[in-house]
């Protein structure tokens, strides 16, 4: 028997929708984690049946779950916080995965939860906050402070010495200037450019990026 042998980790996924597909496909190309079925928490009609040939589990019914396997959310907006302390209130824990093509610095920390897709880079002495995704090719400076259950839009690109507040959300292709800051469940819409802090709580768009109302 091959001794040198590592057991992979096994992960289910909170969420049944397209996006949890996405992550299951993230899970198969680390070579480090075994997907062992899906999480629902709005239609319990939704685990009659399997999910890519796994069992999909209602949120409520998971405690046997924690200790034999972790978790990891696949919800993409910042909402996903409430189905996160479902599982958490269980026992369930959870890991963070990253795609092989990210470039992370060594100097940079990730925290519990976190969900880094293809081609994202994190450059040196960045924080990134649990349960944040990092959706495909974002790119974040140096010296960088990303808060819990933020949602980075592919393409996005935040620049060094930034501060995205907690459970915020960067559009598509969005812009953060170096040194700016983004409150804390603000929006930013895609394709914008922020040029100046923004407060918490609204939504921005725009070259250069204006408040154009409240975010709920």
């Amino acid at each position: 028997m091959d001794t040198g042998l590592c057991m992979k980790e096994r992960v289910v996924v909170l969420g049944a929708g397209l996006f949890a597909e996405e992550i299951a496909d993230l899970l198969s190309q680390t070579g480090e984690h075994e997907l062992v079925g899906f999480v629902e928490g709005v239609d319990r009609t939704v685990c009659d049946r399997p999910l890519l040939g796994r069992p999909v589990h209602w949120i409520e019914d998971i405690a046997s779950l924690a200790g034999s396997c972790k978790a990891l959310c696949a919800v993409g907006s910042p909402k996903r916080k409430t189905f996160i302390e479902q599982a958490t209130a269980q026992g369930v824990e959870f890991c963070t995965v990253i795609h092989p093509s990210a470039q992370i610095s060594p100097t940079a920390v990730l925290d519990e939860g976190c969900v880094v897709c293809p081609s994202v880079v994190i450059a040196s002495h960045t924080r990134i906050g649990r349960h944040t995704i990092l959706n495909r090719g974002c790119l974040i400076g140096h010296h960088a402070d990303i808060g819990e259950y933020v949602t980075l839009s592919p393409g996005a690109n935040v620049a060094g010495k930034t501060r995205i507040g907690p459970c915020a959300y960067i559009g598509m292709g969005a812009i953060v200037l170096d040194g700016v800051s983004i409150g804390s469940h603000s929006l930013v819409g895609a394709g914008a450019v922020v040029t100046r802090d923004v407060p918490d709580g609204v939504r921005v768009l725009g070259i250069p990026a204006k408040v154009v109302g409240p975010h709920e």
